[in-house]
């Protein structure tokens, strides 16, 4: 192993700077996924929801100049595809997974034939925080250097756990997720909640295809994605369809997903890459060690397909 400037406490830091950045994708689509199931739709399509608003946002940032607008364009994307999935959803025995699974490829089609164009040309990039400042030591300068959509998400998440128990649009969602005919005795019209829900998380998904393309890794390109949008489903059942939860299992994600280039980052030349497969791994061993045929999920929306 090669010294480092700051020694063997660079380890730790890589690792805590990837955790942040690679989590940020993994919270907005988790969080999305969680507004979605909290209303008893499952939708498996945010892998291409999410790639589609990285194209969308890469495109809009180069064309106009502003990765705000970018951002902004993504999001809109992302409603639209999940309008799309939740007005397909809502008829008679259409299964809610196998559109989520049409709609991912659709997504993914889409997003690699209008984004041909757009590979060579060079996005402006969303600002960050310095919060380094403080440190002469250019390795906590840039561990320290967080984007702001960060902290967007880590915002949201403590705004929707506040919200799914204490506003009345959180008692309409958590209604319509646990019982669909007692949403309908109470005069709530569920399809219409899903479908709002549904496109609600499309467009957070979508910030999370953005901050991708117009932050880390910062471009775009056909294999932007290592599946975030399908780990993401899988982090909103561990975290219990808990907001918070969701914002602290995609930090844990993000810093299994540091592991390898933390590891480079120090001079690691053999076997580091294998730590690259640790966030999907890691996956495996929380759906295995999570699971029970003799018990249902703690905290599942009672219509969930899911769960049924």
């Amino acid at each position: 192993m090669e010294e480092t400037g700051i020694g063997i406490w660079g380890v730790p830091l890589a690792i805590f700077a990837g955790a942040i950045r690679v989590s940020t994708p993994f919270i907005f689509v988790s969080l999305g996924e969680t507004i979605t199931e909290r209303s008893g739709r499952i939708n498996l399509g945010l892998e291409g929801t999410l790639v589609f608003g990285a194209m969308t946002a890469y495109a809009v940032a180069v064309i106009t100049g502003s990765p705000t607008l970018g951002v902004l364009a993504a999001m809109a994307a992302g409603a639209v595809f999940g309008l799309i999935h939740g007005w397909i959803c809502k008829f008679p025995k259409v299964n809610d997974i196998a559109i989520g699974i049409a709609m991912m490829q659709f997504g993914l089609g889409m997003a690699f034939f209008l984004g041909k164009s757009f590979i060579q040309p060079v996005a402006p990039k969303l600002p960050s925080i310095a919060l380094g400042g403080w440190s002469s030591t250019p390795q906590i300068q840039a561990a320290l250097n967080i984007n702001v959509l960060f902290f967007i998400g880590a915002a949201l998440a403590l705004f929707l756990f506040w919200a799914f128990k204490n506003t009345r649009i959180g008692l309409i969602l958590r209604v319509v997720g646990d019982s669909t005919d007692a949403a309908r005795a109470m005069g709530i019209d569920p399809d219409r909640v899903r479908l709002l829900a549904t496109a609600a998380g499309g467009s957070l998904a979508a910030i999370g295809g953005a901050y991708l393309s117009l932050y880390y890794p910062g471009s775009w390109n056909e294999g932007i994605s290592s599946g975030q949008g399908l780990m993401a489903v899988a982090l909103v059942i561990f975290a219990r369809w808990n907001p918070i939860g969701c914002f602290l299992a995609a930090l844990l994600f993000g810093g299994a997903g540091a592991l390898g280039p933390a590891l480079q980052s120090v001079g690691v030349t053999q076997g580091y890459y294998l730590f690259y497969a640790a966030p999907y791994v890691l996956t495996l061993i929380i759906l295995i060690a999570t699971s029970s045929p003799t018990r249902s999920l703690a905290g599942a929306p009672g219509a969930l397909s899911l769960t049924k």
